[in-house]
C-alpha cells in the first residue's frame, strides 16, 4: 500500500470530504485520529490537517503533536489546523467580531506561489468558522486574504508548511480542487498512481500472498460492496473462496432468486439458504430497532456458521467493509457514538475461529463502484442502490409479521419498477417504501377501509454521510400511489418523505 497522504481528523464534519478529493486525484490517502499518530510518519509524503468544530482557545481543544511532521514532511493545514499553528507559534487567534460561515471570495492572493497556481483572484471559497487568526505565526508569509479575513491563508518560511482558513474540500470552494493538486502534486510531489486498476492488481497480489491456498467464506447480500469483494477474492484465489448468500426472509420481492440466478453468470461458487422461517421466528414480538438488529444480526450469524461448516478446513471469513464503516469505528474521540449496530465492522463471535479478511476497507462507495466496473462486473447490479443489512425489518416500523412482510415488498417491487420505467432510478442514490404503525380511514367502492400507511422514500446522495430528499415528479407519485392502493391489499393511503439528512437518517429505523 502506498502510504502517500496522511488527514489528521479532528472531528471535522468535512474530514472525508478531504480524503474523497484527494482520491478523485488518483492519490492514496488515509485518515488517522490526530491522537492515533501512524507510527512511521515518515512513510507519508504529506500530512493534512483537518478542521474541527473544537475553537483553539477552548480547554478541551484538540493538540496533536507535530514534531514528527513539521519541516520533514509537506504539511497543510485546513481551518482549525491553520488556526493551532498561528495560536501555538505566536500569532494570534480570537474570536471572530464577523461570522465567517458560508461562501467568500478571494480578493488579495499573492502572486507566484505555487499554493495557489491557477487560482485567480475573486474564486469562491467556503468558510466555517467562529474564531479568525487576527495575527501570523512567527516566520509566516500572508498569501491569499478575504474582504473580512485578512489572513485566509499563509504559508511559513523556511519549511513547507502551509495554512488556510476555509474548506477547499467542499463543493462551494470553486478552485478548491486545484489548491488540492498544487500542494501533492507540485509542493510534495505526491505521484497520481490510485487508479482502479492498480488497487485491483495490488489487491489481487497481496489476498494470494496473504491466503495462499486456504479456504475463504463469504456472505453475499446481492448488493455492489460484497458482491465486488466477491470477484476480486475470487480473481485472487478462484475455486477457494465459497459464496453463501442467506434469504433472511426480509429481502425485496423475488429478489433471492433473481440474485442467485445473476451471480450464475459470474462464475461465482455460490449456494443459496433459505432460513426465511427461522428468522422471522427469531424476529417474532420484537418491535425495538436495535433489538430487530441484533435477533437479525445472532440468528444470520448462527445460519451462517451452520453453512461454513459444511465446508472443509476455512480458515478466513471475508467481509465486504469499506472504509466510511472503519473510520466510525476508529473516531477521533474512540468508537463513534452508537447511530445503529454496523453489520460489518466488529460483531464476530470467537467461536467461529475465523480471520477476517476485507479487501475493500480502505474504499468508498464510489470507489468500490469504479473497481468493480474495472472488474467488468455488469453495470446493472454496480448501479444497485444499498439496501440495509436488516433488509425490510427496519422498514417495517414496530414487530415483524409475514402479512407485514408480504405487503412492504408487493409496495416495494411497484415502488422500485416504476422509477426504473420512469427512468428514474439512476437519479437516486436511494429507494424504498416505508410500513407505518398506524392505520387511516379510506373509502373503496362504497365501503368504509381501515388500512396500513406506506411511506415511499427517496434520496439523493454520493455515500451516504449526508443525503438529500429527490424531487420526484408529482405525475409519477400520483402514478406510485394509485398503483399501491389499487393493487396492494392492506394499503389505504401513501405519503412521499420529504426529510434530508441531518437531521433525519435514511433509513426510519
Amino acid at each position: 500500500m502506498h502510504n502517500n497522504v496522511l488527514i489528521l481528523d479532528f472531528g471535522s464534519q468535512y474530514t472525508q470530504l478531504i480524503a474523497r478529493r484527494v482520491r478523485e486525484l488518483n492519490i492514496y490517502c488515509e485518515i488517522h485520529p490526530y491522537n492515533k499518530l501512524p507510527e512511521d510518519i515518515s512513510s507519508f509524503k504529506a500530512v493534512i490537517l483537518s478542521g474541527s468544530p473544537f475553537s483553539v482557545r477552548g480547554e478541551n481543544a484538540p493538540h496533536p503533536d507535530l514534531q514528527k511532521i513539521r519541516k520533514k514532511v509537506p504539511l497543510l493545514a485546513v481551518c482549525y489546523g491553520a488556526q493551532y499553528l498561528a495560536h501555538f507559534n505566536g500569532g494570534k487567534v480570537e474570536a471572530s467580531e464577523i461570522r465567517e460561515y458560508g461562501r467568500a471570495n478571494l480578493s488579495v492572493i499573492k502572486d507566484e506561489e505555487a499554493l495557489f497556481e491557477g487560482v485567480t483572484e475573486n474564486s469562491q471559497v467556503w468558510m466555517s468558522h467562529s474564531d479568525t487568526i487576527k495575527e501570523l505565526p512567527e516566520n509566516a508569509v500572508r498569501l491569499a486574504s478575504t474582504p473580512d479575513v485578512l489572513n485566509a491563508a499563509y504559508r511559513i518560511e523556511g519549511e513547507e508548511t502551509f495554512a488556510i482558513q476555509f474548506h477547499p474540500e467542499v463543493y462551494h470552494s470553486t478552485d478548491g480542487k486545484q489548491l488540492l493538486e498544487n500542494f501533492l502534486v507540485k509542493i510534495a510531489k505526491v505521484e497520481q498512481e490510485w487508479t482502479p486498476e492498480a488497487f485491483v492488481d495490488m489487491t489481487v497480489a497481496d489476498l494470494q500472498e496473504k491466503i495462499g491456498d486456504d479456504k475463504v467464506v463469504l456472505g453475499l447480500s446481492g448488493g455492489v460492496d460484497s458482491t465486488v469483494a466477491a470477484v476480486l477474492l475470487h480473481k485472487a484465489i478462484g475455486k477457494n473462496l465459497y459464496c453463501i448468500f442467506v434469504n433472511n426472509g426480509l429481502l425485496r420481492k423475488n429478489e433471492f432468486e433473481s440474485v442467485l440466478d445473476q451471480y450464475k453468470h459470474m462464475g461465482l461458487n455460490v449456494r443459496g439458504v433459505d432460513a426465511s422461517v427461522r428468522f422471522l421466528d427469531a424476529l417474532a414480538g420484537i418491535s425495538d430497532p436495535e433489538g430487530k438488529r441484533k435477533a437479525i444480526g445472532k440468528t444470520f450469524i448462527e445460519v451462517f456458521d451452520d453453512e461454513a461448516h459444511r465446508i472443509q478446513d476455512v480458515k478466513f471469513l471475508a467481509q465486504g467493509t469499506i472504509y466510511p464503516d472503519v473510520i466510525e469505528s476508529i473516531s477521533v474521540n474512540g468508537p463513534s457514538a452508537t447511530i445503529k449496530s454496523h453489520h460489518n465492522v466488529g460483531g464476530l463471535p470467537d467461536y467461529m475461529k475465523l480471520q477476517v479478511v476485507e479487501p475493500l476497507r480502505m474504499l468508498f462507495k464510489d470507489e468500490v463502484r469504479r473497481v468493480g466496473a474495472e472488474l467488468e462486473i455488469d453495470k446493472e447490479l454496480l448501479g444497485r442502490h444499498p439496501f440495509p443489512g436488516p433488509g425490510l425489518a427496519i422498514r417495517i416500523l414496530g414487530d415483524i409479521t409475514p402479512e407485514k412482510v408480504r405487503v412492504l415488498q408487493e409496495v416495494d417491487a411497484i415502488f422500485i419498477n416504476g422509477l426504473k420505467e420512469w427512468m428514474l432510478y439512476d437519479k437516486v442514490w436511494q429507494a424504498g417504501a416505508i410500513l407505518l404503525p398506524v392505520s387511516s380511514v379510506g373509502v373503496m367502492g362504497d365501503e368504509r377501509t381501515y388500512e396500513k400507511v406506506v411511506a415511499l422514500r427517496a434520496v439523493e446522495s454520493t455515500d451516504g454521510m449526508t443525503a438529500d430528499w429527490v424531487n420526484l415528479p408529482y405525475d409519477f407519485l400520483q402514478k406510485m400511489s394509485n398503483t399501491i392502493i389499487n393493487r396492494v391489499k392492506g394499503v389505504n393511503r401513501v405519503v412521499y418523505d420529504i426529510s434530508s439528512k441531518p437531521p433525519a437518517t435514511i433509513e426510519w429505523e
